[in-house]
């Protein structure tokens, strides 16, 4: 099996069985967008038909304009068209991390050199929301509660042994995000012994809402890490 079927098998099959706190659920986007599944399919395909072994980079949980409607971490509809060349009929996306990551991607080469390499995940696989007092949705991350992290833990273990079984450079570990989700991530590495270290590295929304006129300096610092 190639590491494209391997992911695809992955995705198809995340189920979280676990008790959440109250106005939090589960977002999947493998099984409220049909759309999700169809398109990561054809992109782990076209990028990931062999069995090489990659990089791992964690970024937090996929948001919903990113990975929720595309099924792929930090790729927009706007990135999956022209960066990627692969169709897609729908609602049009925007998400300013993918903008950064894509920036990253050209600067190392383009999408076929960054794949050919590296593999993109979270450190949950899955996305969360939460309803306000109106009924409205907004993303929420894994660790933005201790009972929502204390529940989805042992989803988040399983999750990343599975990965590693994709062919995954241990040695290194890339987290996106050098606050909390390089926090927990690095902790439950000490405990798990998944890899030989987790390298923090900003998170591209961070560098993009607040670091935008020196970006510059964040994708060189990815490049020098990543290479």
């Amino acid at each position: 099996m190639t590491f494209g079927e391997k992911v695809i098998t992955f995705s198809s099959s995340l189920k979280l069985k676990a008790r959440l706190p109250k106005n939090i659920r589960v977002m999947n986007p493998f099984a409220e967008n049909p759309k999700a599944l169809e398109i990561s399919s054809a992109f782990y395909r076209k990028y990931y038909n062999d069995q090489k072994k990659r990089k791992l980079i964690l970024g937090i949980n996929p948001g919903r304009l990113g990975a929720g409607v595309t099924g792929v971490p930090f790729t927009d509809t706007k990135r999956l068209k022209g960066s990627c060349q692969l169709e897609f009929t729908g609602k049009q996306t925007h998400e300013p991390s993918s903008v950064f990551v894509y920036e990253v991607i050209e600067a190392y080469g383009g999408v076929n050199a960054f794949y050919d390499q590296v593999y993109i995940s979270s450190v949950c696989p899955l996305g969360f929301v939460i309803q306000d007092e109106k009924g409205k949705e907004k993303n929420y991350n894994y660790y933005d509660s201790k009972a929502l992290t204390e529940a989805v833990k042992p989803f988040i273990i399983q999750s990343i042994q599975r990965q590693i079984a994709f062919g995954i450079h241990t040695d290194k570990c890339y987290c996106l995000g050098s606050g909390k989700n390089f926090k927990f991530l690095n902790d439950l590495n000490k405990e798990q012994q998944f890899f030989g270290e987790v390298i923090p590295l900003e998170h591209p929304r961070f560098v993009m809402q607040y670091k935008s006129k020196t970006k510059d300096e964040y994708i060189e610092k990815y490049l020098r890490l990543l290479r």
